[in-house]
């Protein structure tokens, strides 16, 4: 029987380059996104070139919403075996300018995000009748703190930290729990970080990628598809025997 994988925020970025893998490892793919539009223009994609899809439009930080788009994976695509947490947002946020609306906003996106992603999994996994594999979005910004970052990286911190409790708390129904950790990576979101951060220290565009890049070992940007690699292991069979970790794709920023 075919898998089927839900993956948030697939609309665009890394999400989408996600369910892409999934669907050429051979899951059926929900492809859940806040723009509904992008969302069905992936899907589209995935059917026109022969894979299974199905859009479901969600925000993330709506736990009734997030509990409909699983179950609506399930019934459409006919399972439920893997969701993959990504949806996340990343602002700029100096430690001084930092707002209680820039707080919620980003812990209701990215933290509550995936506790609702949890819970819903887990009972998409009990009606199925099986267990399943959670995989949640970290980043290296959620093993050291980054200039400028200090919600998004709090809020990725305690997703590590979901991680690991979530995964001793759910071994018993056999359910993994992992995350996966990219670091600086071509995406519209990664575009915007650069944007804010150059603009708060008055420099050309293009100054906090450089400013942040200095610190890849491997020299290069990442791609979505080098996190989508990663997400694919995680996935697959080949991880069967690993929960409670995250695993950094950064191209050396961190080590742990």
């Amino acid at each position: 029987m075919q898998k089927v994988a839900l993956v948030t925020g697939s609309g665009q970025g890394i999400g989408k380059a996600i369910a892409l893998r999934l669907v050429k490892d051979g899951f059926a793919v929900a492809i859940a996104d806040y723009n509904e539009e992008t969302a069905k223009a992936v899907a589209d994609e995935i059917v026109q070139s022969g894979g299974k899809a199905v859009a479901v439009k969600v925000d993330v930080s709506n736990r009734e919403q997030v509990f409909a788009a699983v179950e609506k994976a399930r019934t459409a695509l006919g399972d439920f075996n893997v969701i993959i947490n990504n949806a996340g947002i990343a602002p700029s946020t100096p430690i001084e300018s930092i707002t209680p609306e820039i707080v919620d906003k980003v812990y209701n996106i990215n933290v509550k995000g995936v506790i609702w992603g949890i819970q819903a999994a887990i009972d998409a996994f009990r009606k199925a009748g099986h267990g399943g594999k959670i995989i949640n979005a970290c980043s290296q910004a959620g093993h050291t703190g980054n200039p400028e970052l200090a919600v998004y990286s709090s809020s990725k911190f305690a997703v590590r930290g979901l991680t690991q409790t979530a995964a001793r708390d759910l071994a018993p129904l056999g359910i993994t729990v992992n995350a996966y950790c990219p670091g600086i990576v071509k995406t519209p979101m990664w575009a915007e970080i650069d944007r804010q951060v150059s603009e708060a220290a008055g420099k050309p565009l293009g100054y906090g990628t450089e400013t942040f890049a200095k610190r890849i070992t491997l020299g290069r940007l990442s791609e979505p598809e080098d996190v989508a690699a990663c997400v694919s292991y995680l996935a697959g069979p080949d991880s069967d025997y690993m929960t409670g970790q995250s695993l950094l794709i950064d191209g050396g920023m961190v080590f742990s």
